[in-house]
């Protein structure tokens, strides 16, 4: 039923939390895809003291980024990769929920497994959940795993 999954990652412990079902749906549904993906949101132009920040800066800056998010991602892949299973890594540039449900819908991607961060409350509404965005927005199933020690609510 499931071949390939989607795990986005943000390099927290908090989004790792879903390396159990991960590793669940490996061994009992038999995926032989997984892709651990990171979004890195590209730098906004902006002034710094009474100078702007060039855009070789900002280019600097985001491309260390993003070598560095597939370094945690290729460093995740190795440390789960059971025999058997293919697993790659994605470094997305962009939006985060919709550049995941993009790259689900264009990837053949069977399930996305993503980690809540337990926000509730006024934080949940100021910053929103990256979570509940890729539920409504990706044409695939998603399986939400609630960080151990947050707390539900609404």
């Amino acid at each position: 039923m499931y071949q390939k999954i989607l795990v986005p990652l943000d390099g927290s412990e908090l989004a790792e939390c879903v390396f159990p079902n991960v590793k669940a749906f490996i061994k009992e549904c038999r995926v032989n895809n997984i892709v651990f993906a990171c979004v890195v949101e590209p730098t906004l132009p902006s002034f710094h003291g009474e100078f702007p920040v060039s855009m070789e800066d900002l280019e600097e800056r985001d491309a260390a980024r993003r070598s560095s998010a597939k370094k945690y991602l290729e460093e995740v892949a190795n440390r789960l990769k059971p025999e058997g299973v293919e697993m790659g890594v994605e470094v997305l540039v962009g939006r985060v929920a919709e550049s995941l449900s993009e790259y689900a819908d264009n990837n053949d991607v069977d399930l996305i497994i993503i980690a809540t961060h337990g926000r509730s409350g006024v934080t949940r509404w100021v910053r929103g959940s990256v979570a509940d965005k890729i539920l409504r927005s990706a044409s695939v199933p998603v399986m939400m795993v609630r960080a151990p020690g947050t707390k539900g609510g609404i």
